[in-house]
């Protein structure tokens, strides 16, 4: 299994910048970071958040071996064709090690704050759906890459330069009605929230939309994360009980064996979520990759 690390854009930028460089420097097989443009919050918030394509640049150019990766980017916020030549261009910047993670977009006061158009859900998804097709034609394809959608229309758009990595397309999300589906066309990976039984249910679901559309679901990697707190205090356990994943560090090794058991190849840790400043989300970190991740790492 591999474990990847997820710092937050909304710390300041040395800061995250040097818990990527201690990610890869340590022994993290990946780093993924989100994609919005304030804090999750209701209303407009307040608080520095870094654009995420751009960081993930910046964060390419300072590791050399690292996966780096969008979790995941908001489609409705960039049109597909300038995403792909964005993507394309921090993998060769990263020299094939970038992720391109791609949702349907959900924080509709962010999409309000910013004027940028949220739709409907079925109007979110059918976009997803075009901008996949755009995407790997533009990733993939031999020539020129053209579509008349209902959204996003191009003519005879040039792809040049090609990835120089595999560029996986990631599909972020667990709705069994449209995301699984367009996970079981369009992704070479696909990522989710949840507990080890979440991912079982989800990738029993996935086999069935995998089967109506005649593809082995062993061909998606799949990859998860959740709230992961490192602790041996009862009372801890008891107040965080139901939210993550809490325990020991035999306890939570019993989790990631459970993960492993429900199909899961990578484990993402959100180090926003493992402390109350930056050193404890550090110290909280590598003592998961350290003392539980060990075990079950690949390679």
């Amino acid at each position: 299994m591999r474990f990847a690390l997820w710092p937050s854009l909304h710390r300041p930028w040395a800061e995250t910048a040097q818990s990527v460089v201690h990610a890869e420097e340590s022994g993290w097989d990946g780093v993924y970071v989100a994609d919005h443009f304030m804090p999750n919050a209701e209303g407009p918030a307040d608080g520095a958040m870094y654009e995420c394509w751009t960081a993930m640049a910046g964060l390419a150019a300072l590791t050399s071996r690292v996966r780096i990766g969008a979790l995941v980017t908001g489609n409705t916020y960039r049109h597909p064709a300038v995403l792909a030549k964005e993507a394309v261009t921090v993998d060769h910047i990263s020299g094939g090690r970038t992720v391109l993670g791609l949702g349907a977009g959900w924080q509709e006061n962010e999409h309000a704050a910013y004027g940028l158009a949220y739709g409907s859900f079925a109007e979110r998804f059918d976009k997803l759906e075009e901008a996949c097709q755009i995407i790997l034609g533009m990733l993939r394809g031999a020539g020129r890459t053209t579509l008349a959608g209902r959204h996003y229309t191009l003519t005879d758009a040039p792809a040049d330069p090609k990835p120089v990595g595999p560029l996986p397309l990631l599909i972020g999300g667990t709705g069994e009605r449209r995301t699984l589906r367009i996970v079981a066309r369009f992704a070479d990976e696909w990522n989710l929230w949840g507990t080890p039984d979440v991912v079982a249910q989800k990738s029993s679901v996935l086999a069935e939309r995998c089967a109506e559309v005649d593809r082995d679901p062993a061909t998606i990697t799949r990859c998860a994360q959740a709230p992961i707190t490192l602790t041996d205090d009862p009372a801890v356990k008891e107040k965080l009980a139901g939210r993550g994943v809490v325990g020991s560090v035999a306890e939570l090794q019993e989790v990631v064996a459970a993960y492993a058991e429900a199909g899961l190849d990578e484990l993402i840790f959100p180090m926003f979520l493992a402390g109350r400043d930056a050193a404890e989300q550090q110290d909280t970190a590598d003592r998961f990759l350290v003392e539980v991740a060990t075990p079950f790492r690949s390679g």
